[in-house]
């Protein structure tokens, strides 16, 4: 007959009082103190009187009452470890988003807060976001994470309009799907009103003399004058003190506002700056060449200011 195996320690101690078997039938012994004191599920079915003896709707296993549980032993350890004591057990590292989502669904079945809070810290992780917002998305609303769900949603923004299937998108609703497009193609629509009116690009330079680099103009300490051989743009869309400007800057701004459509965020106009920093410096122009390194960059601060404050006003419209 087969006899499920214990759990690797912590959860193998003689003295523990109560087994709690997973799905994937292994055996934990654990303390019904430390687990009662995490979380009220566990006290109050602790309060309920354990049989001593071994019945039909009772095993008994070791002189200890059996407890089944539908988490699976992997999930179940993760769940024990945040409920020990530290000097027993040290709190698990939640990096796997797989993990994370068992265990938030663990939690909030015991009604263990302090694992919900772990788990907002993991889908709150910078490093998780940049390269899964969507699957933070997911699980974070799911979770009913809040604060951790509105960061996740400006995340995607770093993510085509369109996303591809993601492994936990079938947490979401249509509704809750429909809200994160929606609230994405709102977001591209803010930041590309910005090329209806460039003043802000006045404002920021105040004069012809601080962006330079834009026209190609040069000075010899005394005046100004023209000493780039960079092509003009024959309708200056994005002139700014009334001069020509360079047709590069022409397509980087055209080429950037209709990429932050797709992503609006800091990440896709770095992009852009960098391809147009390359494209420029190829050309060895005498006048644009020396300059596109320390001109886009503080351009591409200012810009991205400008989207960040753009998006800012733009309302994710779901339920939690």
């Amino acid at each position: 007959m087969f006899e499920s195996p214990y759990a690797a320690s912590p959860f193998d101690h003689a003295k523990a009082d109560i087994i709690l078997r997973t799905s994937d039938n292994i055996d934990f012994r654990v303390f019904k103190l430390f687990l009662s004191l995490a979380s009220p599920f566990f006290e109050s079915l602790f309060d309920i009187p354990q049989p001593i003896e071994a019945s039909d709707e009772q095993e008994i296993k070791d002189g200890l009452a059996v407890i089944p549980v539908s988490e699976d032993s992997k999930t179940l350890d993760t769940l024990l470890r945040f409920c020990y004591p530290c000097t027993l057990a040290e709190d698990p590292n939640l990096e796997q988003l797989k993990d994370v989502t068992d265990v938030l669904e663990a939690a909030k079945k015991y009604s263990i807060d302090a694992i919900e809070r772990k788990v907002g810290q993991a889908v709150s992780n910078p490093k998780i976001l940049e390269v899964e917002p969507l699957r933070c998305f997911a699980i974070a609303h799911h979770g009913q994470l809040r604060d951790e769900t509105l960061l996740a949603a400006k995340y995607t923004l770093r993510q085509p309009l369109i996303p591809s299937w993601f492994e936990e998108i079938e947490l979401l609703s249509s509704a809750d799907l429909l809200a994160l497009l929606t609230y994405h193609q709102k977001c591209g629509n803010a930041v590309y009103a910005l090329k209806t009116d460039v003043s802000w690009i006045r404002t920021h330079y105040g004069s012809e003399a601080a962006c330079s680099w834009l026209s190609g103009l040069m000075t010899d300490h005394y005046n100004y004058h023209n000493a780039c051989g960079c092509p003009k743009s024959p309708v200056p869309t994005y002139s700014l003190f009334n001069n020509q400007k360079l047709q590069w800057w022409n397509d980087f701004m055209e080429k950037t506002f209709l990429a932050l459509r797709d992503k609006p965020c800091e990440a896709t106009i770095q992009a852009c700056a960098e391809e147009t920093v390359q494209n420029v410096r190829a050309r060895n122009c005498a006048a644009c060449s020396p300059r596109i390194v320390e001109g886009m960059r503080d351009f591409s601060v200012l810009f991205a200011r400008k989207v960040e404050e753009a998006v800012s006003q733009v309302e994710l419209e779901l339920k939690f």
